[in-house]
């Protein structure tokens, strides 16, 4: 069955998977075509949930395409300190080595996808700006050499976004691919979430590519293998909510606080027996049309989205050099 409402605006893909076990009428029912696996990484703890769409069913019941979705869920992300940021690359490192078992002595590409002007945008072009970069080295003195020593042949871009290049992200990287040739793509961009709790605390790794704009309702061409014609490893952290859905969550909070009066329950009664997708349906149609396409970010998104760039580009370094 097709679970999912076209309506939903987020990229990760445990949002979808909960709405579909959390929904009433599927209590106690497995989702086929979908395996979903729970764990908890290290004494801070770190969550880590796996997500793998195995066939078409899984696929229309998701909406998302066949591959394996790993996401990361630290809750102190944002302010946590030091020794937080060190468990949580750890558990980066960790994760993306399942998604690319084989790294040694491939080729590495990284694309950081975004406008590095735009801060909520900003993730994949501050990821990249950290990464330690060693393709020239390879280039000048090869791999046998003692200078690359325990060093992954990496490279980096930033592509930009269309309004500052006029050309698609997938069309620069798919030039840039034919040319320097790489193994592997790793692709990070900021992604949307529907939840207000993952905002900058959760980051998705996937092995099925990138659809950028996907999350706030812009598809744009796909950075997929299909596309490109080489794996394609996807890292994203959601930096914005669709305004609608935290009106909706305000509703479902706002309703509880109401069934607790014997008073006001009436008002309650009105709207408890919509579901999540009614609430928010009825707040886009309310807000229509000044605040359909408001999209909301932390206030200190600057701050989250630096540091946090910085935790995803050490576990990319670790990954890939061993030095």
């Amino acid at each position: 069955m097709d679970f999912l409402d076209d309506n939903v605006r987020s990229d990760l893909v445990i949002e979808y998977a909960e709405q579909f076990y959390n929904s009433s009428e599927q209590k106690g029912k497995r989702m086929s075509g979908v395996e979903m696996r729970e764990s908890e990484e290290t004494s801070y703890g770190i969550k880590v949930t796996d997500v793998q769409i195995t066939n078409e069913n899984g696929e229309r019941s998701i909406g998302k395409p066949i591959g394996q979705y790993i996401t990361v869920e630290a809750v102190n992300l944002p302010d946590g300190g030091d020794d937080y940021h060190r468990a949580v690359t750890g558990v980066l490192m960790s994760q993306l080595r399942k998604l690319l078992p084989d790294i040694e002595n491939q080729k590495i590409l990284v694309a950081g996808i975004g406008n590095r002007d735009i801060t909520p945008d900003a993730l994949g072009p501050l990821v990249a700006e950290h990464l330690f970069i060693t393709r020239h080295l390879f280039e000048q003195y090869g791999k046998d050499s003692e200078i690359v020593r325990g060093m992954g042949n990496v490279s980096a871009v930033i592509p930009g976004v269309m309004a500052q290049t006029g050309m698609e992200t997938a069309e620069i990287l798919h030039g840039l691919v034919s040319e320097i040739r790489p193994d592997v793509l790793i692709a990070i961009d900021a992604l949307a979430a529907r939840s207000i709790r993952r905002l900058v605390t959760t980051i998705q790794l996937t092995d099925t590519g990138i659809h950028p704009g996907a999350g706030i309702g812009n598809r744009r061409y796909r950075l997929t293998e299909e596309v490109l014609g080489i794996p394609v490893i996807a890292i994203g952290m959601p930096t914005v909510i669709d305004a609608a859905t935290i009106v909706a969550d305000t509703m479902e909070s706002l309703i509880g606080v109401l069934n607790k009066s014997p008073i006001l329950q009436k008002a309650a009664r009105a709207t408890e027996e919509f579901n999540h997708e009614e609430k928010y349906l009825l707040m886009r149609e309310l807000m229509e049309p000044q605040m359909t396409n408001l999209f909301v970010t932390p206030k200190d998104i600057d701050e989250a989205v630096s540091r946090i760039s910085y935790t995803i580009s050490e576990a990319i370094n670790s990954l890939c050099h061993h030095v």
